[in-house]
This record gives structure tokens, C-alpha cells and sequence, in this order.
């Protein structure tokens, strides 16, 4: 479905800044950062904040293009790839595009690792299990052992991320379960609060206001340490389930071929505008940490990420499609 792209433009402010470099060639060009999903998604505040940050930085102006569609973010994906390789175009990056989609996707018209080339983590966030505020599960074990006993138990997600973070858990947990497909984390959480889900696996961010207003409950979360507002809430790992750690994380990317000295630009730009006491509050605003990996450390976490959810998708029998 096609939806309008909005643009927001951050022009720098009067303020001296720590960066003070401009595209020379460019500079009266604006620098575009592309979120690949529609506005109100996990992806835009973070492209928001930091590109305002970056306009600041650069002294340039800055414009947030949502452009949704495709599968898991491939229309807005495939728009940075055919864009210019001038620095000019900002991916916001995510598992979905990058990892997820190169495991389900057959044929996919990009190649995560040759097309795009990283400038900076952004933020990394927890997913979560949650069943109905009246559900007479409440702990993992419990829906566990309903579910093993009653395979049409039905679970929703909202994105192919989530499904199979889904299906990796049942797949280690030993039942199997009626996926739902949703458009929207808001409809899941719905359908959960409603009784129409037996259960989902869904962002945490999203789930807080629910669970906090008593509609829905968190069973487990899915980082390697409990969720700092959650604090009574175990995760999957602590619940038995080995090496159950998944997050989602955003991040900026540019095309492969960018020339280095433009790279270069961006990746000091960005430094300590990731490492800065306002990028830690406002990661804690939206329940997120900071990812503040640089390019080389970036590319070696997408690597591992990619081998390591093939081997879930291999386990679990998903194939690319």
C-alpha cells in the first residue's frame, strides 16, 4: 500500500557545533534520510532525533523521508541503493531489511553487505512475549505448556522480524502455533488486549503503555538482562531457554560505493552526537539503549547477525520464499 512521503527538514541552528564541515560539492543539497517504514514506526524517532543532530552538526539541512512498502522495508531500501553513491542519502537501517529479509526472501533485489556499508549504530531496543491482561498464563513455562498441548493456540506479529522471533521460540520451546499476520504493532497489541490473541512477540516499547494500563501481559523479554522498567519480569533466557537473545536495532547506512572521504564525514559527525548525554536521555525515552558501534564494529555484528539467525531459520524450517 502507497502512502504519502512526509519530509521533515532540521536546519542547523545558530550554535557553534563540535563539527563544523559541510559537503562541499553539495552543500546547497540537502541531505535525505530515508526510513524505509511509515511515520509513527519503531524507526522514525530515532531518524528524527539524529538527524537533527546531524543538520546541526554539518550545518546543513537535513529531510526524514518515510518511504513504506515491500517487504520489511525493501521499497525504501532499494531507494538508497539506486540513489547517488554521494553521501546524500542516509539509510535508517534495521534487522528487518538487513538480516531478516535475506533469510525469507528469495531472489531479494539488494545484498545487505555488498549494496550498503555502515556509518553508526543508532539505538537497540528488547521484543517481548505478552498474552492477554486475563490469560492464565503467567510465566513462559505456563504457555508453554498449553501450547504443546494445543497447537492452534494463534500468536501475532508485525513484521517478518517478529514472526521469526516467533517461530525461534517455539522452535526451541518444542510447540508449534496458527501465526497471524498484522500490518501494525498497535493492531497486535489490539487483538492481544482484546482476547483475539493467544499470545504475540512484539516490540517492548510498544507494549509498555499496554501492560502498564493492565491490558496486556509481559511474560518474558528478550535482551540478556532484564528491562530497566520492567524489573520483575524475567527474560527468556533466565526462563531456560539457552541463548534466546534478540534484539532489533536501528542504524545509519550509505551505499557501498560512497567515496571514503565522504564516509569519513559522517562517521565523525555522528560520534558524538551517539555518545552524547542527549542521545542517552532520548534513547531512554523511547525504553531504548544506545548502539553507538562504529562502522567496523557495525559490520562485524551485521555479519554475525546474518549467520546467526540463518541457523535459527534452519532450525526452525523457514525458508526463503
Amino acid at each position: 500500500m502507497n502512502h504519502p512521503i512526509r519530509r521533515r527538514a532540521f536546519v542547523a541552528g545558530l550554535a557553534a557545533a563540535p563539527v563544523t564541515f559541510s559537503f562541499a560539492q553539495d552543500a546547497s543539497r540537502p541531505i535525505r534520510i530515508i526510513v524505509p517504514f511509515g511515520p509513527g514506526g519503531g524507526s522514525d524517532p530515532p531518524a528524527r532525533f539524529f538527524g537533527a543532530r546531524l543538520a546541526e552538526a554539518l550545518r546543513q539541512t537535513v529531510l526524514v523521508e518515510n518511504k513504506p512498502g515491500g517487504i520489511s522495508g525493501s521499497i525504501g531500501t532499494l531507494a538508497v541503493k539506486a540513489a547517488p553513491a554521494d553521501g546524500l542519502s542516509i539509510l535508517v537501517a534495521s534487522m528487518s531489511p538487513l538480516v531478516v529479509n535475506p533469510i525469507i526472501v528469495k531472489d531479494l533485489a539488494y545484498d545487505p553487505l555488498k549494496d550498503f556499508k555502515p556509518i553508526t549504530g543508532l539505538t537497540k531496543t528488547t521484543n517481548a512475549i505478552v498474552v492477554p491482561a486475563n490469560s492464565p498464563h503467567n510465566d513462559l513455562a505456563s504457555l508453554v505448556k498449553a501450547s504443546r498441548a494445543n497447537p492452534n493456540l494463534n500468536a501475532g506479529g508485525s513484521s517478518a522480524l517478529f514472526q521469526l522471533g516467533a517461530t525461534w521460540f517455539a522452535s526451541l520451546a518444542g510447540f508449534k502455533f496458527t501465526y497471524a499476520p498484522y500490518k501494525s504493532v498497535g493492531q497486535v497489541l489490539t487483538d492481544v488486549g482484546g482476547g483475539n490473541l493467544d499470545w504475540a512477540f512484539v516490540d517492548l516499547g510498544g507494549a509498555l503503555p499496554l501492560a502498564k494500563a493492565g491490558r496486556v501481559k509481559v511474560l518474558g523479554t528478550t535482551s540478556d538482562q532484564r528491562h530497566r522498567s520492567l524489573p520483575d519480569v524475567p527474560t527468556v533466557l533466565e526462563s531456560g531457554w539457552k541463548d534466546f537473545v534478540f534484539h532489533s536495532w536501528i542504524t545509519f547506512h550509505v551505499r557501498a560505493e560512497t567515496p571514503d572521504d565522504i564516509t569519513k564525514r559522517l562517521v565523525d559527525a555522528m560520534r558524538p552526537i551517539v555518545n552524547s548525554d542527549a542521545a542517552r536521555d532520548f534513547a531512554r525515552s523511547v525504553d531504548a539503549d544506545l548502539f553507538p558501534l562504529g562502522p567496523d564494529a557495525l559490520m562485524r555484528h551485521h555479519r554475525e547477525e546474518l549467520v546467526r539467525f540463518q541457523q535459527v531459520a534452519q532450525a526452525a524450517g523457514i525458508k526463503p520464499q
